[in-house]
């Protein structure tokens, strides 16, 4: 807004992300310098934010509005599910909340386009979609029904819940058919059922470190299709759980599983080497 020579920006200047997503948006959108305060796992995907003071606080999840009062924000980002409590206080101290709930790549691109009004970077907004939209269709595997094998994604292992909506899109992209519910609740027998010939696991906050080995002989899958073949991997967690523009790098991980021969082994992707369990 110009006004009288000066340029002033009215949109927020202290943003606090409870959600890793928002981060991730924000640094997309050059924007990272308003981030007050953050979580750890937005630190475990976004480096950058370890460095300018800034604090690290609870997530969405575990959020504490003391916390996120002290950074004096004028914008709140979290993501379902989050405390009512802590939004409740958020909100009666006067401080725009901006709450996102992704189920599908479409709702995040929305998301993105959101974000990115909130602080002023529309036309940069446009082009982080463009571009994760061009990215993906890049990596569209070009195979026939036939040649589609069966995939389970789970993102948490006890209870076994499979991934989300996204994901299971991803996988289509990938060249994969996707089993199960996405984002449902399963059993290890149901999922032997599917005989699935790949098996992805992702698990919230773990990382790169689901223990493959363990859950294949505590599930009884030794005889899984996925297992004979030794087509068990672990993705790191930020790469598919995070809904915003870095799930790109989990869909290469995911092309690279479903179909080794046609796509490069990248970072973030661990195969069970050892099939005797």
């Amino acid at each position: 807004m110009y006004d009288g020579g000066v340029t002033s920006d009215h949109t927020p200047q202290r943003v606090v992300c409870l959600q890793p997503s928002a981060t991730v948006i924000l640094a997309a959108l050059g924007r990272l310098d308003r981030v007050v305060a953050c979580t750890r796992y937005c630190a475990e995907v976004c480096p950058e934010v370890k460095n300018g003071g800034r604090s690290i606080i609870a997530d969405s999840w575990t959020a504490q509005s003391p916390q996120i009062l002290a950074a004096h924000p004028d914008l709140v980002i979290a993501a379902v599910p989050y405390q009512e409590k802590a939004v409740v206080e958020i909100l009666k101290a006067g401080i725009r909340f901006l709450g996102l709930a992704p189920k599908t790549l479409i709702d995040i691109y929305a998301d993105i386009a959101t974000i990115a009004g909130a602080v002023n970077a529309a036309e940069q907004g446009q082009f982080v979609i463009a571009n994760m939209q061009r990215e993906i269709e890049g990596l569209r595997a070009p195979v026939g029904s036939g040649q589609r094998p069966r995939v389970f994604c789970e993102e948490w292992g006890k209870p076994l819940i499979a991934s989300q909506r996204w994901v299971a899109e991803l996988v289509e992209v990938a060249g994969g058919e996707f089993m199960g519910e996405p984002g449902g609740s399963s059993s290890a027998e149901s999922v032997l059922a599917d005989a699935p010939e790949v098996v992805v696991a992702a698990w919230c906050g773990a990382g790169d470190r689901v223990p493959l080995q363990k859950i294949v002989r505590e599930r009884g899958w030794q005889q899984m299709p996925a297992v004979r073949d030794g087509r068990v991997y672990c993705i790191r967690d930020e790469l598919l759980n995070t809904p915003a523009p870095t799930l790109v790098h989990g869909l290469r991980a995911l092309a690279a599983a479903i179909h080794p021969a046609a796509f490069p082994h990248p970072d973030g992707l661990r195969c069970m080497v050892e099939t005797r369990v």
